[in-house]
């Protein structure tokens, strides 16, 4: 264990964090945020963050939770019939809690080994990444534009994986770079107001790959029935699909695991180039 961090301090974070992810994941649950895996997944990742990163790791994570929550159900009746066609709902499951916030947890663990600045950096690019994701794909089907197929260069219909639209890419930007401010405040290693802006750069980058991602290599399914493309083997009309396009096993958790990596990785790459 790195220096100025007490085995005895780990184990005592860790059976807090514990208790308290585990009360914050009943609570989600119980009011519709979180599926029965999904409080698992709050419950590993928080117990990790809150665990070997402090009080500073868990506001910064629960920053993105409850904003992203708020937004996925505000005009939830609005976004329900495109929200038929993704692979999840609204209420996160065990793979959209650890695609979130799986490589925040392993940075996390490394700072409770390591407690290098470039780690609290890297897990704040990760947060504002899936942070910026979120609040894009939210605001975009609340404004009820056509998005736009940023590969195909097309106006498709909304709900089209990778797709993005004016409204919802203003909105990531502003999600990046408030977890860039709110990382600024918490920070337990200093930092100007002047890194609140890479931090949201970081984001913005982590959201246009998981656009990107998103409608080039995710796997996306096609319902002949219906005639509509879905990120469901199985669509909502009962009917078998068939893949469309895209790799086998990139699913849309793993497009969003690869966007948080790319934010961290961004973030890292600018402390150490740059500081």
């Amino acid at each position: 264990m790195a220096p100025g961090i007490e085995n005895g301090q780990i184990a005592q974070r860790l059976i807090l964090g514990l208790a308290l992810s585990g009360l914050a994941g009943g609570i989600a649950f119980r009011l519709g945020m979180l599926a029965e895996s999904g409080w698992l997944g709050a419950v590993l990742v928080g117990t990790a963050v809150f665990g070997f990163g402090g009080w500073p790791w868990a506001v910064l994570l629960i920053a993105f939770f409850i904003s992203s929550s708020a937004l996925t159900h505000c005009g939830s009746g609005r976004k329900a019939e495109v929200a038929l066609d993704f692979a999840k709902g609204g209420r996160r499951d065990l793979g959209q809690a650890l695609a979130n916030g799986g490589v925040g947890a392993m940075l996390a663990i490394l700072w409770g080994f390591s407690p290098h600045p470039v780690f609290w950096w890297m897990f704040a690019g990760s947060m504002a990444a899936v942070t910026a994701d979120t609040w894009a794909t939210e605001v975009g089907l609340l404004c009820g534009r056509s998005p736009w197929d940023i590969w195909r260069g097309k106006r498709v219909p909304p709900g089209t994986s990778g797709a993005i639209t004016r409204e919802g890419t203003i909105a990531g930007g502003l999600g990046a770079l408030g977890i860039g401010l709110l990382a600024v405040g918490l920070s337990p290693v200093g930092g100007s107001l002047g890194l609140a802006l890479p931090v949201g750069l970081a984001g913005f980058l982590g959201m246009l790959l998981d656009s990107l991602l998103g409608a080039t290599v995710q796997r996306i399914y096609w319902c002949d029935r219906c005639g509509k493309e879905t990120e469901r083997r199985i669509h909502r009309c009962g009917q078998p699909t068939r893949p469309l396009r895209g790799w086998k096993g990139l699913n849309n958790d793993g497009v969003n695991a690869l966007a948080a990596l790319a934010g961290a990785l961004s973030m890292g790459l600018w402390i150490i180039v740059w500081r």
